[in-house]
């Protein structure tokens, strides 16, 4: 009997004594940690197991998560597989109420009801194989050369476009010596008088209001 109560007092010791803003620091800590809200839903549904211990239930829930951490999803998988099973049994029982009912509505409750469980069946199912078989994702290559790169959208003006132009224009003038357009030069033609500039017309006042 002494020893044991030695040893509480040992432990009392180690306990560190906190202040009031320490406590309140350290509750937060642990109310956003997850293996700590995992660990305190599992305490109220695993009943059926027997009484829980919410930090052994921390102490093994951050076991799983640094396994995932570590790239071990073989822990995942067992759960997605369990879970599909258990829907199933859900869709079952669900499914035998729905046929045992008299009224339509009370059939089409247990019906959708037995459903949705399997859809979720189906949905777990598919996560499981997403994860033992994750999708190829393709990359497009990308062309990247060495060196900076210059991308022009439109073509950009030369300066040889304006030698071009004369050259061309100097060919359609003369070839081989002779002039292209072989036909004299016309007159000029004089201003016509009678599209003179318009005199003033003369108009009726309009009176200004």
């Amino acid at each position: 009997m002494m020893v044991t109560k030695s040893k509480n007092n040992a432990a009392l010791a180690k306990t560190p004594i906190l202040s009031g803003k320490e406590k309140a620091i350290a509750v937060a800590d642990v109310t956003l940690r997850p293996s700590a809200n995992a660990a305190a839903v599992i305490t109220e549904y695993g009943k059926p197991f027997g009484e829980q211990s919410i930090g052994d239930l921390i102490d093994t829930l951050l076991s799983s998560i640094n396994e995932v951490s570590g790239g071990d999803m073989g822990r995942c998988e067992a759960m997605l597989l369990g879970q599909a099973h258990a829907l199933q049994s859900i869709f079952m029982n669900l499914s035998r109420r729905a046929n045992a009912q008299e009224y339509m509505k009370n059939f089409e409750i247990y019906l959708r009801l037995a459903l949705k469980a399997q859809s979720q069946c189906r949905a777990t199912l598919e996560t499981l194989a997403t994860i033992k078989n994750p999708p190829v994702i393709y990359a497009k290559q990308a062309n990247i050369a060495n060196g900076p790169q210059q991308v022009n959208n439109g073509t950009a003006p030369s300066s040889h476009t304006g030698k071009i132009e004369n050259e061309q224009s100097k060919l359609l003038e003369v070839q081989h010596g002779n002039y292209l357009d072989t036909r004299p030069a016309g007159t000029a033609i004089g201003a016509d008088s009678k599209l003179a500039t318009v005199g003033e017309i003369n108009r009726a006042k309009v009176a200004r209001r």
